[in-house]
């Protein structure tokens, strides 16, 4: 059996998440305070008292789950509950890229959350507030919705984008782009079968053309950062396939910023490498819902601390 930890993106996020660990495991409290120190900032006590609407911004998101899911990690390998020999591959859903580098290693802790916070400055700052939109569309397969993503741009106008951000399980999808060509694709949804569409409550649009800003500032912050290669293979959100080359890693961290996560297809793909199990590894357990709906022959856990 061959086990890979995968680790989520933004949208796990809960106030008071990782408290527990933080009041009772030394090495928890190292991860919350490495990071508060890095950022120059009490990241910490935004993530166990809020506001939510604090906690949910991009900059304070991201680097907020890296924290938690790392501190998840420290105490489950401390307590003896995972066992990182056993561990044949990782990977991430978007900013769960990261922290699934740290884990193997690729990356410190400290650069890790500066990287995060980089990212998440830098998508919030791309697109003014109000512009941008995400939607979820259920019940259509990902050829026909790109379809619809090229022909809600025709009818939106000149500049309009609308495209795929996650392809996350069979029959649910995320596009991402300008409002305007958002909220059209969602009426061709519709008319075409959709079972939902739904706006996400954020209004940067990542994984999008609109992050264009975002992918060049990512570059020139990744140029600063020592990456080692990893001590097990990365399944990259681009390629679906293992990485360990840091500069084929760092391209396909910058190459996200305006793709969609091929969640999807990177589970698919598993089976094939000899991957028998996902353990996800932060807050929530959305990922463990979706592999099952995947591909049925893994077997998919949330790790219990």
């Amino acid at each position: 059996m061959s086990s890979i930890l995968i680790f989520p993106g933004q949208g796990s996020q809960a106030v008071g998440m990782g408290k527990e660990l933080y009041d009772n495991f030394a090495v928890a409290r190292d991860v919350f305070n490495e990071v508060d120190e890095a950022l120059n900032q009490k990241l910490s006590d935004i993530i166990f008292n809020g506001p939510m609407e604090e906690l949910t911004l991009t900059a304070n998101v991201q680097p907020a789950i890296f924290a938690t899911s790392m501190a998840m990690l420290r105490v489950a390998i401390e307590t003896s509950k995972l066992n990182m020999d056993e561990i044949s591959f990782v990977a991430g859903h978007s900013l769960g890229e990261y922290t699934a580098l740290c884990a193997a290693g690729a990356l410190s802790l400290g650069d890790t959350a500066k990287l995060l916070r980089v990212r998440g400055d830098s998508m919030q700052r791309a697109v003014p507030i109000g512009q941008g939109a995400m939607a979820v569309i259920m019940g259509i397969d990902v050829e026909k919705l790109n379809e619809i993503c090229r022909t809600s741009e025709e009818k939106a106008g000149t500049d309009m984008v609308c495209d795929i951000a996650n392809d996350n399980a069979p029959g649910q999808i995320v596009i991402s782009g300008s409002k305007p060509a958002i909220e059209i694709a969602m009426e061709l949804a519709k008319e075409a079968g959709a079972k939902r569409a739904m706006l996400l409550p954020l209004s940067v649009p990542p994984h999008s053309r609109l992050m264009a800003p975002v992918a060049t500032e990512m570059e020139l912050a990744l140029v600063g950062i020592k990456m080692n290669i990893p001590s097990v293979p990365l399944i990259s959100n681009k390629t679906c396939s293992p990485l360990m080359d840091p500069t084929e890693i760092k391209d396909a961290l910058v190459y996200q910023i305006t793709h969609g996560v091929r969640w999807r297809e990177s589970v698919l793909a598993m089976p094939a490498l000899g991957i028998t199990e996902t353990i996800e590894v932060g807050p929530g357990s959305v990922l463990t819902g979706m592999v099952p709906r995947i591909e049925p022959s893994i077997t998919a856990r949330k790790l219990e601390i």
